[in-house]
């Protein structure tokens, strides 16, 4: 008797495990509170960044835990630069048809009426926050505030100048970090981890490393300085040693950033009930070790677009599974919302693929697709085993990731095919190139928002106004020598009101006294610039390699009044009444406060 109740108990338990592991491979377990996500992206960090994927130049050990703990995709792709990745993964949607053809001066905007993930979270009940580079746009309502995120910390544009304790902005307004950016940034999201732990919250770190300047820690860059690298670029390019190593030193710190981060979930028991992602927006940023792809950043082949991609889900997702099947950043809302219970309703019609019957299922019945990658009018199209590159080129990607070898007359009814779908999808899509004029004024004075940053890195400058670097972002106005010269921004008020204008500038001592006049339609406001504040330009302190980006200096704020805007669009003109000295001011920003 008591045999037969050992055997009947052993397999009643079977059974039990059974069905809870077959639960697993089809659907998430059921759960009272939805799971957290934590989604993770890296800039310009490329797939060969990581020591799981076979790079012994350096030691990744939290981020690595992520795909030993969770699925890992072996053939993820992202888009060749920032703003399009980012705009693809917070939307679901192919980044020509959100208006996004820029990394700056306004092209990286999603248009409005786009769906984000965050939105959906929210009306799912989720706490939403964003901390780091956004990149998809500034004015409200293009914000991060007003795209599904009630928290946002760090700046909107392409790169930052300065990566200790910078200038950066809170929920639109103004303020200063506190260490290292990537530190700060990670500190924000544990304390928002901490506030809403009892709560399902959506925690978004877009990173704003290894992104050029080349800045980092010294405890971080000491390991590097002197080391002697293992594995480098395998192709004709010449590698910047000295930038690989400020990279690769880069992204030690955000793995170090990383472990804090899981290391908060277990210390608040919320590991098993968070979904973790992992990835990166582009290929890496200089000729470096890559595992023998071809192309880097801004590249449509498969070294510049392939990213790691790990998703972790302690205890509900199978660990250690790796996936071949192809995906790309279009994938990831529809994912994400059906991981935690949520329907994708989206304003516009969705391009990416919802990839949970890949994550839990080990045989899924799927539907064979095609990613499309595409910049500067250059595009290639993968399949799962080829590539078709810009030039119509075909790769056999499973037994050649280094493209080395062109089969298309080998195979010339699957290159034929690939040309056929590539082309159909441009006019489709209809890509506009970088630098054609985007014709979407910038929105000032939204009803549901208080501050509107106006900068330098948007405004056209006239006369001897010259930029501070040719890379928009991040860069101030100078060389302001004449009252003939002025600066002006293409604005659209969106509602009646008035505007407390704060301007942000430096000025010599020598050059004090000029009378600073800003105007739209009829409505205007001056200030005399009396106080001399006159700081050097730095960040080349930081450096650890020599930048192409503007160095950056503390700019002083002044009151320049209160102006009356009516609804409509017109030009924002700033220029100088009056300049007693050499020239007048160097130019910031302008903030719009109601």
């Amino acid at each position: 008797m008591f045999k037969k109740s050992i055997f009947l108990h052993a397999v009643i338990l079977f059974i039990t495990v059974s069905c809870k592991t077959d639960q697993k491979e089809s659907a998430p377990l059921a759960n009272s509170k939805k799971p957290n996500i934590i989604l993770i992206i890296a800039d310009d960090q490329g797939w060969g960044d990581l020591s799981s994927n076979g790079n012994t130049n350096l030691s990744t050990p939290h981020i690595d835990a992520l795909a030993k703990n969770g699925v890992s995709f072996k053939n993820f792709y992202v888009q060749p630069v920032c703003s399009p990745t980012r705009a693809e993964l917070l939307t679901g949607r192919y980044f020509p048809r959100l208006g996004v053809f820029d990394t700056s001066a306004g092209g990286e905007r999603m248009n409005l009426g786009e769906t984000t993930l965050a939105e959906i979270l929210k009306n799912g009940g989720y706490a939403t926050a964003a901390y780091g580079k956004w990149h998809n746009g500034m004015q409200p309502p293009y914000h991060p505030n007003s795209r599904g995120f009630d928290d946002y910390y760090g700046f909107t544009s392409g790169h930052w100048g300065n990566y200790f304790s910078p200038m950066l902005e809170h929920n639109g307004e103004i303020t200063k970090g506190e260490g290292f950016l990537v530190d700060d940034l990670t500190n924000k999201g544990l304390e928002f981890i901490t506030k809403h732990q009892t709560e399902s919250f959506f925690l978004y770190l877009p990173y704003n490393t290894p992104h050029s300047p080349m800045q980092v820690p010294d405890s971080y860059w000491d390991r590097f300085k002197n080391k002697d690298l293992a594995l480098t670029y395998h192709g004709e390019e010449t590698e910047d040693l000295n930038f690989t190593k400020a990279a690769l030193a880069m992204v030690e710190n955000i793995d170090h950033n990383v472990g804090r981060i899981t290391q908060k979930l277990q210390e608040l028991d919320l590991e098993e009930n968070t979904i973790i992602v992992y990835m990166t927006d582009n290929g890496p940023n200089g000729f470096r070790w890559n595992g023998g792809m071809r192309g880097k950043k801004g590249w449509v082949d498969e070294g510049g677009v392939r990213s790691p991609f790990f998703v972790q889900w302690k205890d509900s997702l199978p660990a250690g599974k790796e996936i071949n099947e192809i995906a790309s950043a279009i994938d990831i809302l529809p994912t994400l919302a059906n991981m935690v219970g949520l329907e994708s309703k989206t304003e516009q019609p969705l391009d990416g693929r919802d990839l949970t019957p890949l994550l839990w299922s080990k045989n899924p019945s799927w539907r064979p697709q095609l990613v499309y990658n595409h910049w500067a009018g250059k595009t290639s199209v993968r399949s799962q085993k080829y590539r078709l590159d810009n030039e119509n080129r075909l790769y056999d990607m499973e037994n050649d990731h280094a493209q080395t070898t062109d089969v298309s007359k080998q195979h010339q009814e699957v290159a034929d095919s690939l040309i056929k779908a590539k082309n159909k999808w441009l006019a489709e899509v209809n890509p506009k190139l970088p630098k054609e004029e985007d014709h979407r004024p910038l929105t000032l004075g939204s009803p549901d928002h208080r501050f509107t940053q106006i900068p330098a890195r948007d405004g056209i400058p006239h006369g001897n106004i010259k930029r501070s670097n040719r890379f928009p972002n991040n860069t101030f106005f100078t060389n302001w020598r004449s009252e003939r010269d002025s600066i002006t921004w293409n604005v659209e008020v969106l509602s009646d009101g008035e505007f407390d204008v704060t301007l942000y500038y430096t000025c010599a001592a020598e050059n004090t006294g000029s009378t600073i006049e800003l105007s739209l339609g009829h409505s205007k406001v001056s200030a005399k610039i009396m106080e001399a504040h006159n700081p050097p330009l730095t960040g080349m302190e930081n450096d650890r390699t020599p930048r192409m980006e503007s160095y950056v200096k503390d700019f002083k704020p002044i009151k320049l009044g209160t102006i009356a805007l009516k609804k409509g669009q017109g030009n924002l003109t700033l220029k100088a009444l009056e300049i007693p000295g050499d020239q007048a001011i160097d130019v910031r920003l302008l903030m719009f406060s109601k």
